[in-house]
Protein backbone atom coordinates (compact mmCIF):
# COMPACT_ATOMS: atom_id res chain seq x y z
CA UNK A 1 0.00 0.00 0.00
CA UNK A 2 3.11 2.47 0.85
CA UNK A 3 4.20 2.41 -3.07
CA UNK A 4 0.40 3.05 -4.21
CA UNK A 5 0.19 6.35 -1.81
CA UNK A 6 4.04 6.71 -3.30
CA UNK A 7 2.92 7.28 -6.62
CA UNK A 8 -0.25 9.21 -5.46
CA UNK A 9 1.91 11.80 -4.34
CA UNK A 10 4.83 11.87 -6.48
CA UNK A 11 2.33 12.61 -9.25
CA UNK A 12 0.14 14.93 -7.06
CA UNK A 13 3.90 17.49 -7.07
CA UNK A 14 4.80 17.02 -10.19
CA UNK A 15 1.28 18.32 -11.55
CA UNK A 16 1.24 20.71 -8.47
CA UNK A 17 4.38 21.93 -8.95
CA UNK A 18 4.69 21.88 -12.90
CA UNK A 19 8.47 21.12 -12.82
CA UNK A 20 10.66 21.35 -16.21
CA UNK A 21 13.73 19.64 -17.43
CA UNK A 22 16.85 21.60 -18.06
CA UNK A 23 17.67 21.39 -21.79
CA UNK A 24 20.79 19.63 -20.75
CA UNK A 25 19.19 16.89 -19.56
CA UNK A 26 16.08 16.38 -21.64
CA UNK A 27 18.34 13.02 -24.12
CA UNK A 28 18.90 11.54 -20.82
CA UNK A 29 15.18 11.74 -19.14
CA UNK A 30 13.32 8.83 -21.24
CA UNK A 31 16.39 6.61 -21.34
CA UNK A 32 16.10 7.01 -17.10
CA UNK A 33 13.15 6.54 -17.33
CA UNK A 34 12.69 3.13 -19.34
CA UNK A 35 15.23 1.84 -16.72
CA UNK A 36 13.47 2.79 -13.96
CA UNK A 37 10.79 0.94 -15.56
CA UNK A 38 13.07 -2.15 -16.34
CA UNK A 39 13.46 -2.51 -12.25
CA UNK A 40 10.34 -1.86 -11.10
CA UNK A 41 8.89 -4.78 -13.67
CA UNK A 42 11.71 -6.45 -12.40
CA UNK A 43 11.11 -5.78 -8.37
CA UNK A 44 7.08 -6.79 -9.16
CA UNK A 45 8.66 -10.29 -11.42
CA UNK A 46 10.29 -10.72 -7.83
CA UNK A 47 7.56 -10.21 -5.38
CA UNK A 48 5.31 -12.83 -7.24
CA UNK A 49 8.11 -15.27 -7.52
CA UNK A 50 8.96 -14.45 -3.91
CA UNK A 51 12.64 -13.34 -3.90
CA UNK A 52 11.89 -9.57 -3.84
CA UNK A 53 14.71 -7.83 -1.51
CA UNK A 54 14.29 -4.14 -1.33
CA UNK A 55 18.15 -3.62 -1.24
CA UNK A 56 18.56 -5.49 -4.53
CA UNK A 57 15.70 -3.28 -5.87
CA UNK A 58 17.24 -0.10 -4.70
CA UNK A 59 20.52 -0.90 -6.35
CA UNK A 60 18.96 -2.55 -9.45
CA UNK A 61 16.58 0.93 -10.05
CA UNK A 62 20.00 3.23 -9.39
CA UNK A 63 21.99 1.15 -11.36
CA UNK A 64 19.87 0.57 -14.29
CA UNK A 65 18.91 4.49 -14.44
CA UNK A 66 22.85 5.56 -13.71
CA UNK A 67 24.63 2.69 -16.73
CA UNK A 68 21.82 3.71 -19.52
CA UNK A 69 22.53 7.85 -18.49
CA UNK A 70 26.10 6.55 -19.51
CA UNK A 71 25.80 4.78 -22.44
CA UNK A 72 23.88 7.76 -23.90
CA UNK A 73 26.19 10.16 -22.44
CA UNK A 74 29.15 8.28 -24.37
CA UNK A 75 26.84 8.00 -27.70
CA UNK A 76 26.61 11.65 -27.35
CA UNK A 77 30.19 12.49 -26.85
CA UNK A 78 31.42 9.48 -29.93
CA UNK A 79 28.46 11.17 -31.97
CA UNK A 80 26.25 8.26 -32.10
CA UNK A 81 23.83 9.13 -29.07
CA UNK A 82 20.74 8.09 -31.29
CA UNK A 83 22.08 5.15 -32.13
CA UNK A 84 23.29 4.09 -28.53
CA UNK A 85 19.74 5.49 -26.99
CA UNK A 86 17.90 2.90 -29.45
CA UNK A 87 20.25 0.26 -28.60
CA UNK A 88 19.72 1.01 -24.49
CA UNK A 89 15.52 1.26 -25.24
CA UNK A 90 15.72 -2.05 -26.68
CA UNK A 91 17.33 -4.14 -24.62
CA UNK A 92 15.58 -2.29 -21.93
CA UNK A 93 12.27 -3.27 -23.63
CA UNK A 94 13.31 -6.44 -24.37
CA UNK A 95 13.72 -7.21 -20.66
CA UNK A 96 10.57 -5.58 -19.88
CA UNK A 97 8.53 -7.28 -22.15
CA UNK A 98 10.30 -10.69 -20.38
CA UNK A 99 9.40 -9.30 -16.90
CA UNK A 100 5.66 -8.33 -17.97
CA UNK A 101 5.31 -11.97 -19.66
CA UNK A 102 6.26 -13.73 -16.43
CA UNK A 103 4.05 -11.33 -14.20
CA UNK A 104 1.33 -12.23 -16.74
CA UNK A 105 2.05 -15.62 -16.51
CA UNK A 106 1.89 -15.71 -12.51
CA UNK A 107 -1.11 -13.64 -12.20
CA UNK A 108 -3.11 -15.27 -14.87
CA UNK A 109 -1.48 -18.75 -15.34
CA UNK A 110 -1.30 -18.28 -19.02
Amino acid sequence: MIPVIGLAVGIALGLFLDPTVPLWLQPYLPIAVVAALDAVFGGARARLDGIFDAKVFVISFVSNVVVAALIVFLGDQLGVGAQLSTAVVVVLGIRIFGNAAAIRRHLFRA
